[in-house]
């Protein structure tokens, strides 16, 4: 079963989310979907997200 995905606002500046976008439509990634991407990749990295998609405190590796 899977949750629904939490909603919020996200502020950037406007240089930052020009260069989103150009890096999402070259991996043809919507923004959204891309800085969910470079989010779950960079907790994967620092060993706050597993590969399951688990924080570690939910146990599973």
């Amino acid at each position: 079963m899977c949750m629904p995905k939490k909603q919020f606002a996200l502020r950037l500046d406007p240089k930052l989310y020009t260069a989103l976008e150009k890096w999402a439509a070259d991996e043809f990634r919507s923004v959204n979907s891309h800085i969910e991407f470079l989010l779950r990749e960079a907790t994967r990295k620092s060993g706050r997200l597993n590969k399951d998609g688990k924080t570690p405190d939910e146990g599973g590796d």
